[in-house]
């Protein structure tokens, strides 16, 4: 595999994802770069390549999921001993974009990490970013470089297409996820319904209205992220109180699962959660009635097409 701008594609992976990781590496026919990540005894990260990167076109894959500060700051120095090292393109594959939660200030005196993240990246030494279902779209253009930004969402399109759930609805949990709920829908070909909501805190929402019919129908829900599932499972209280059929489909892209999440998503009327591996969840937190699907061939592809300068655009179809 070669282009025309830079030289030989390396991957690196980072300690967040290493199944992930390696699965790209296996669709793209090429081994994982050797790299050194240790922590001195005092948690200091050290970083040291182990192989040559002068001028190649690297990719470095990192989530940075839990533990969050840990991670991004290891993302990071790899970034900076490649920068160090006369790489010819840095690429940052971040499959979850941790701290994308603060794309505005909602409050006088607040940060906006987001952006804080990003200058962090670019700063490091980073030329490009490849990255799914950031939580605002608007994050991309905190960033001066190149930005790809992929959706899983032809993932759970291909998965619920092959369920055949005829008598399904989409249902977006709250307004911020319309958008991502009526492309469901429209490749499903189902309804679409709406549930609006008010904050009442800082992590809390509660529902006020739901627009459009789910009585009799299987509710499909479709988020970036779960967290604590707090907004899931007041969705399904809801849905149930309009007489929706008790076997809730939960999709979400990015799997946070904090706080009681595990216990809010084993409640019976939750059929099933799908989520995907841009974040690991570790065995003991699998569920029965949970389905991972692999980011790896979206990602590898997107890898494979922008070493070789060719359009990522086909992929988000």
């Amino acid at each position: 595999m070669s282009n025309t701008g830079y030289g030989e594609l390396k991957l690196f992976c980072g300690s967040s994802v290493p199944t992930l990781g390696k699965e790209i590496a296996d669709y793209l026919h090429l081994p994982t770069g050797r790299v050194t990540l240790m922590r001195f005894a005092d948690g200091e990260i050290y970083c040291r390549y182990e192989e040559n990167a002068r001028g190649e076109d690297i990719f470095v894959i990192q989530s940075t999921c839990h533990p969050v500060n840990e991670h991004l700051m290891e993302l990071l120095i790899m970034v900076d001993a490649l920068r160090r090292a006369s790489a010819g393109r840095i690429t940052a594959v971040v499959p979850y974009y941790g701290y994308g939660r603060k794309d505005k200030k909602d409050a006088p005196r607040e940060a906006i990490t987001g952006r804080l993240v990003a200058d962090l990246l670019v700063t490091a030494g980073v030329h490009r970013v490849l990255t799914i279902d950031l939580h605002a779209g608007q994050i991309e253009g905190f960033f001066n470089i190149p930005v790809d930004h992929l959706r899983a969402l032809p993932l759970f399109a291909d998965y619920l297409g092959r369920k055949g759930l005829t008598n399904g609805v989409v249902v977006a949990p709250d307004d911020g996820a319309v958008r991502r709920s009526k492309q469901l829908a429209d490749r499903l070909d189902l309804p679409l319904a709406v549930i609006f909501q008010r904050r009442v805190g800082t992590d809390t929402k509660e529902p006020v209205q739901v627009v459009g019919d789910v009585e009799g129908l299987t509710p499909i829900l479709i988020e970036d992220i779960i967290d604590t599932a707090g907004t899931v499972t007041r969705a399904a209280d809801v849905l149930l109180a309009k007489g929706c059929v008790p076997e809730i489909h939960v999709c979400a892209t990015h799997a946070v699962f904090a706080g009681p999440a595990m216990e809010r998503l084993s409640r019976p009327e939750i059929r099933e959660a799908i989520v995907t591996n841009t974040i690991p969840v570790p065995p003991e937190r699998l569920l029965p009635k949970m389905t991972v699907l692999s980011a790896a061939p979206l990602l590898a592809e997107a890898i494979r097409r922008i070493h070789l300068n060719q359009s990522v655009s086909l992929l988000f179809t």
